[in-house]
């Protein structure tokens, strides 16, 4: 999957889920301050991502990971990285 096809399921997530304005999408966005996202919704967001991506998130290994992603490009790293996607997007 391309890198451009990650970044664009991920907002499909967030403008559906979490009815946010595509227009406030942008790699820089931090997903709290920027995005209007609190604890909660983080959790919902990995549990969509899930669904949409086909993997599982795995405690022990992503939650501290999860837990400093803040900027919407971090998001993306972490689903290419998931499903192992390369740096490139291919």
């Amino acid at each position: 999957m391309t890198t451009e096809a990650i970044i664009q399921k991920v907002h499909r997530i967030l403008i559906e889920e979490f009815e946010l304005d595509e227009s406030n999408l942008n790699g820089e966005a931090d997903l709290y301050a920027d995005l209007g996202l609190d604890s909660l919704d983080s959790v919902d967001l990995v549990v969509a991502m899930e669904k949409e991506f086909g993997f599982k998130f795995n405690r022990a290994m992503d939650e501290g990971r999860i837990r400093e992603t803040r900027a919407l490009q971090e998001v993306y790293a972490f689903v290419a990285d998931k499903i192992g996607a390369g740096p490139r997007g291919t």
